[in-house]
């Protein structure tokens, strides 16, 4: 009968964690959540449209999109985007945990030079295990589509201008075909959520960033800009 121990409820209160554990898990699982946190920002019509760099990786396992407005112009965007990578200009985001991974994360807080001129078939270096990410689209101010070097990862930025700004749109498409289940739930479960906070941190830094650097011809229209020149 000491089988039958194993039948009698838990106590009310060993109930919680687990009740907790319960709702987090079903969260995460919930369609409107789960699609709020792959698209955080962007709208409908940046979710379904093609950007270049689609082609790259044409049946991903997974896609994100998400999506952030600039009150900078594309050009002023662009060089912050361009001198990404680690050991480079970073990635805009919290680098203690990039660092805690690895990723010799220092988010630059100006524009680096030496890091402006980005061209097709570049690597950027992502950590000290990981792959790198090759350079595959490098269109001046418009698309900056790269792909790691296992063809697992393709990330493609798009600069739109965008009343006086610019509309900057992320999207990852990755593969995972050799995942488990186990796997497959880690990756709903935590990296999903995760990579939501580690890419809204990265796009509010962009943002910051580039606002800050934005000139005030960026904002002003011709006839402002000619009468301020004028004195």
């Amino acid at each position: 009968m000491k089988g039958l121990v194993l039948l009698r409820p838990a106590p009310a209160g060993a109930l919680k964690p687990l009740l907790g554990a319960a709702v987090a898990v079903a969260g995460a699982y919930s369609p409107p959540v789960r699609r709020w946190c792959l698209t955080w920002g962007a709208t409908p019509e940046e979710v379904a449209r093609a950007m270049p760099g689609d082609e790259l990786l044409p049946e991903p396992d997974l896609v994100s999109t998400r999506a952030i407005t600039i009150t900078a112009a594309p050009p002023t965007v662009w060089q912050w985007l361009v001198q990404m990578g680690s050991g480079r200009g970073g990635a805009y985001t919290y680098d203690w945990i990039e660092n805690l991974l690895g990723h010799d994360a220092h988010s630059a807080d100006g524009i680096l030079p030496q890091f402006q001129h980005l061209a097709v078939g570049d690597v950027l270096p992502v950590g000290p295990k990981g792959p790198g990410m090759r350079v595959e689209i490098s269109d001046y101010a418009r698309t900056l589509a790269l792909r790691s070097e296992d063809g697992t990862w393709v990330w493609i930025f798009s600069l739109e201008t965008y009343w006086l700004g610019t509309r900057l749109v992320s999207r990852n498409r990755i593969a995972m075909p050799r995942d488990t289940l186990a796997g497959r739930l880690f990756n709903r479960v935590v990296l999903e959520p995760g990579s939501l906070v580690m890419e809204r941190r990265m796009l509010t830094g962009i943002k910051e960033r580039a606002e800050w650097t934005a000139p005030v011809s960026v904002l002003a229209g011709p006839d402002e800009k000619s009468a301020g020149s004028n004195g």
